[in-house]
């Protein structure tokens, strides 16, 4: 499809308008719409919040009567279901918008493609495909729940010069600075889990909560992984039990202390090593969660990495040496010879104060 420069320009500015929901849609689909009418912006609109108002209809209550014979610029395919809102197409048609042009399909079964017919039988011109990858981009974890019936998980690591996560007692607060450390936080916030293990939160006892940006109120939620329910019901992670889940394979007497404290658990199946990593990914996109990040031990990490479930990585690399009695970043099954080697690409590279952060994204979203 042809299109000009000043839907170049639209598109782009439905695009930032859609990055100001990226930690609050959740799990909804971070949308922004702009309505033009006789090349002026008459509306802007984005998704803030589950129950509120689409992208589309902010705009066009923005717009008003102006919206009729407007140009309405989308980030994701207009839906045309009833949820906790009406469906946009209606708004759409029923505010007389002549022409809708939107970046990317959605994904989700009940609006993929029927969106766009449901406007373009109401006679309204459609076309699609303008700034697919970036819209993409912003909407990795809700594509991927529904294409491959999986969320899209993040694994950050923070790692001394030498690949190492922690001194030789297990101690590493704090390897990173307060810069890194601060971006961190901004990956947390967009998340819809937070993923570790039992180890970390035994011998570590993180929060693991969202303690900035300052405007983000939601609270992912946190989940442990622990084969036997072996956690301690008073760990940091559960100072908020709305927002924690233990996940286990065995229906133990950790499990039900747990409970008792109205801590939130989850059974699910074994495999030969333990916890069946596959039916933890179904479980968290059935809740639904989008985007996993994870914060873990090199045990969990080197078991999410070599089973394939890690789609992007995060790395945090300190100008420190913690020496080769430090423990390393990842515990994965050594090669054979060198050819055997996993190159990962050419990452995204950010300098934080005296940190860097490499960033992999190992899958196409």
């Amino acid at each position: 499809m042809s299109f000009t420069g000043a839907d170049l320009k639209h598109m782009t500015e439905a695009l930032q308008a859609a990055r100001r929901g990226l930690c609050s849609t959740d799990p909804n689909p971070r949308v922004g719409c702009v309505l033009v009418n006789e090349n002026q912006v008459i509306g802007r609109g984005w998704h803030q919040t589950v129950g509120g108002a689409h992208a589309e209809v902010m705009a066009l209550q923005q717009a008003g009567l102006r919206a009729r014979s407007s140009h309405a610029y989308v980030t994701l395919e207009p839906c045309c279901h009833s949820g906790r809102t009406g469906p946009c197409t209606t708004a759409l048609i029923e505010a007389g918008v002549s022409r809708v042009t939107y970046a990317m399909r959605d994904p989700d079964p009940r609006v993929s493609g029927q969106g766009h017919q449901a406007l373009v039988d109401a006679g309204i011109k459609v076309d699609y495909g303008l700034l697919e990858q970036p819209a993409s981009e912003l909407n990795v974890g809700f594509i991927s729940r529904h294409q491959r019936g999986k969320p899209w998980v993040r694994l950050k690591l923070a790692i001394s010069l030498d690949g190492r996560i922690a001194a030789n007692d297990g101690s590493s607060n704090w390897i990173t600075g307060k810069a890194a450390r601060a971006d961190v936080q901004f990956w947390r916030a967009r998340a819809s889990v937070i993923l570790t293990g039992s180890g970390t939160v035994n011998w570590d006892n993180p929060q693991l909560n969202v303690r900035s940006p300052a405007d983000s109120a939601r609270q992912p939620l946190r989940v442990v992984l622990s084969s036997s329910f072996t956690v301690d019901p008073a760990a940091k992670i559960f100072a908020d039990s709305d927002t924690a889940l233990v996940m286990g394979c065995i229906d133990s007497p950790g499990k039900q202390a747990l409970q008792q404290t109205g801590i939130s658990t989850c059974l699910v199946t074994a495999d030969k090593a333990g916890l069946n990593l596959s039916a933890v990914m179904a479980e968290l996109a059935g809740y639904p969660a989008n985007e996993v990040h994870v914060e873990c031990g090199p045990a969990l990490a080197g078991n999410l990495l070599a089973a394939g479930y890690v789609d992007e990585l995060l790395i945090y690399q300190a100008d420190c040496l913690l020496g080769d009695q430090g423990l390393p970043m990842l515990k994965l099954p050594g090669l054979k010879t060198i050819t055997d080697v996993q190159r990962l690409g050419t990452p995204e590279l950010r300098q934080f104060g005296q940190d860097r952060r490499l960033r992999y994204v190992l899958k196409e979203p």
